[in-house]
């Protein structure tokens, strides 16, 4: 009963959500996942696509867990997605402010949101996956390897992410936002995605550059090894330049060769007879 009424605030909130905003001429539903209409709290973005092919792709922006890339790492995303058939979820998750536990509470309401509206959404349950960029990487890899029965993604789509939390591999701004600055080694080891993976490990789409400064390239090579090492299927692009935060911008001189890739990655996954 309690879920039934909670269903039903969700459909009033996004009704009166659509009412009243828009962003240029694509219409989206906003949901508060936290029953909060001030702007507060996790919210998620629900763009949908015209002509859909079952697809859904929930994105977790970066920012370091100190802020949050909303537009060039989130609401920029959805016009591709849409042109391709798949709905584009846009999460706006809490900052930890080390309460390491925060982001991924939030990305699990939010796969568990979506696949609760997935016939009203026309979407497949069974294709809905988790991207991020950067920091927001980190949040998806870590849907993606401590995933509960009902969060699992059925893929995952990184850009130059954040994956370890080795001291000596780690983004440090990442680290002591999530974990603290002085955050002992089991936390450490528990938010190392790399050394989770296992073969239920979700198949992974993943791209950076070898210039990036920002976040060390290794975080994404070590999690290609973990997830060979146990026969997860992944896809690997490492672009000779382009630093970090290109997110899907078109000046980003690797653009076409980023989204050819990704386009006929999906397309594959997405024609697959999993229902």
């Amino acid at each position: 009963m309690g879920n039934q009424i909670a269903k039903i605030g969700n459909l009033l909130f996004m009704f009166f959500v659509l009412c009243n905003h828009w962003l240029t001429a694509q219409e989206y539903l906003e949901i508060s996942l936290g029953g909060s209409i001030d702007g507060s709290g996790v919210q998620i973005r629900v763009y949908l696509p015209e002509n859909p092919n079952g697809g859904a792709v929930i994105v977790c922006p970066g920012g370091g867990y100190r802020y949050l890339e909303m537009d060039k790492e989130g609401y920029a995303y959805a016009p591709w997605f849409n042109e391709r058939g798949i709905a584009c979820i846009v999460l706006k998750y809490r900052l930890p402010d080390g309460k390491s536990g925060i982001p991924l509470i939030d990305a699990e309401q939010a796969i568990r949101l979506v696949r609760d509206y997935a016939k009203e959404w026309n979407i497949n349950p069974g294709k809905v996956g988790i991207m991020g960029s950067s920091a927001g990487g980190h949040v998806a890899s870590t849907l993606a390897t401590h995933f509960a029965a009902d969060t699992r993604p059925d893929f995952q789509i990184l850009l130059y992410p954040v994956i370890t939390m080795n001291p000596l591999l780690m983004h440090k701004g990442s680290s002591e936002e999530l974990l603290g600055k002085r955050a002992k080694k089991e936390l450490i080891k528990h938010y190392s995605n790399e050394k989770w993976v296992t073969e239920e490990t979700p198949m992974a789409f993943i791209a950076l550059s070898d210039d990036d400064n920002i976040v060390s390239s290794v975080n994404s090579i070590g999690y290609y090894l973990a997830l060979k090492k146990h026969h997860v299927p992944c896809e690997l692009h490492i672009y000779p330049t382009g630093g970090h935060g290109w997110g899907m911008n078109k000046n980003f001189l690797y653009y076409n060769q980023l989204t050819t890739s990704l386009e006929l990655w999906l397309q594959n996954l997405l024609s697959s007879e999993k229902k």
